[in-house]
């Protein structure tokens, strides 16, 4: 079943107006035509996705051969067909699929408020204005520090810097290879305003304790949840606990909006300045628009501006896309938590020379990718074991960004540097390989195998 939409006014039609062939924006149009054409190419859309999904189940897997890459398209004929729609009305900027997809975040997320934007990066940079903004109690200011991770992507940190406060890097729990909790209180100082923790690659921080400690000294919480759409600590969707969170739905991640970023709060103030500064400030948005209207008679309210913005608009191509994937994201994570489990076992004859990254008691694990790091003291080096598996068409990538402080653009950062030993460690020994739903059972075991084959070249059974 599709939806189907009047391409005049581009709003859902119900049951009554397709039947009567009328939609509530002008009664006197025949909307039969707007019908026949989105079910016509609805049909041929699903036809051409029937026929690859055919295809690609011929193709035989060759052990060895086969390329088995980082990541695979998560969509299929729905969010075309639904994103179609909104070309066919020609109304494309942020609408009401974007407002669909933000309540059907919230509610899979357990969360008041949430806030689509153009990318987890943009997420990152509308949370924390949100937070520095002197409209807010207690606001972040120039000079204070964030504690965050040093093993993450880049643009959890550059937000931080962008408004004038310092990253404060605190060293990663090999366990998860996430902020360690017991290192976070010795780095507090009087500057101290906030913890960043990053959910990395889908594996959940020890949220509860960071929340605890956030408490306790009075810091801001902001969960950069952007690999780890769906996961859980405790029975909680990661990205509930937090002040703030924030999330990435870019083409390679759990669930994609090809580009695209949500931002999440229980916080209602939060929720409102978020919509504000998402659309260059203006009012637009607010439940609270006529009261501020009032007060500002002399302004065309459609370009009245309370605060400063941005232009992290969403379009409704991402809405649609968004309202679809989310439907999907459970059975997707479920697809990669068998292969992270399966490999988890295969591969735990190898301790002696990797570190296994395994599901915490709890929990559940979103995987993003499937890590994997190398001992020092193993006999063989990263990059031979990454060569291998290329070799083999397994496909490989570094960490996310790895450790910030080795990379060049640390030169232009102003961050207090502490000891990030096993940050090194991960950033010079760490890779991942791909986990997502296309690696079926075959695949699966070939990759277990792989490790094997490259094992036994040193005689480790």
């Amino acid at each position: 079943m599709i939806n189907l939409y009047c391409l005049e006014c581009n709003k859902k039609l119900k049951n009554i107006q397709i039947s009567n062939k009328r939609c509530i924006c002008d009664s006197s149009r025949d909307i039969s035509q707007d019908i026949s054409i989105q079910k016509d190419i609805s049909i041929k859309i699903k036809n051409l996705f029937t026929k690859r999904k055919n295809i690609e189940k011929l193709k035989k897997f060759e052990y060895g051969k086969t390329i088995i890459p980082l990541s695979k398209s998560t969509f299929s004929s729905e969010e075309i067909i639904e994103s179609m729609q909104s070309h066919l009305s020609t109304y494309l900027t942020m609408g009401t699929k974007v407002g669909l997809f933000e309540k059907s975040f919230s509610k899979y997320l357990k969360t008041k408020s949430s806030i689509a934007v153009t990318s987890g990066s943009t997420a990152n940079s509308l949370a924390l204005a949100i937070l520095s903004s002197p409209m807010v109690k207690n606001h972040l200011k120039p000079g204070d520090e964030i504690i965050t991770t040093p093993l993450t992507f880049a643009t959890s940190v550059y937000p931080i810097e962008d408004i004038g406060c310092k990253p404060v890097f605190v060293d990663i729990d090999l366990e998860t290879l996430n902020i360690d909790e017991k290192k976070i209180e010795k780095s507090i100082t009087n500057k101290t305003r906030a913890i960043m923790p990053v959910h990395l690659l889908g594996i959940p921080c020890k949220i509860d304790k960071i929340k605890a400690i956030a408490k306790k000294h009075n810091l801001f919480l902001i969960e950069d949840a952007a690999d780890s759409s769906g996961a859980e600590y405790k029975g909680k969707k990661l990205g509930s606990f937090g002040d703030i969170s924030t999330f990435s739905f870019f083409y390679t991640h759990i669930m994609t909006t090809i580009e695209g970023g949500m931002v999440s709060t229980n916080n209602k103030y939060f929720a409102e300045l978020a919509k504000s500064k998402r659309a260059f400030g203006w009012i637009r948005d607010l439940k609270d628009k006529k009261k501020i209207e009032k007060k500002y008679k002399n302004i065309d309210p459609r370009f009245l501006f309370i605060t400063k913005g941005f232009n992290f608009k969403p379009t409704e191509v991402q809405g649609a896309f968004g309202m679809h994937q989310i439907k999907k994201l459970d059975s997707l994570i479920d697809a990669r938590r068998k292969n992270a489990n399966y490999w988890a076992k295969r591969l735990a004859k190898f301790e002696e020379y990797l570190i296994i990254i395994k599901e915490m008691k709890n929990t559940k694990y979103a995987w993003y990718g499937y890590p994997i790091i190398v001992k020092e003291e193993a006999p063989f080096s990263k990059n031979q074991l990454i060569k291998f598996l290329n070799s083999k068409g397994v496909q490989t990538r570094p960490i996310l960004s790895g450790n910030i402080d080795q990379q060049p653009v640390a030169k232009e950062l102003n961050y207090r540097k502490q000891k990030l030993t096993n940050a090194t460690l991960v950033n010079d020994n760490g890779f991942f390989i791909g986990n997502h739903h296309g690696i079926h059972k075959i695949a699966r075991e070939a990759i277990a195998g792989y490790f094997e084959d490259f094992f036994n070249q040193y005689e480790v059974r």
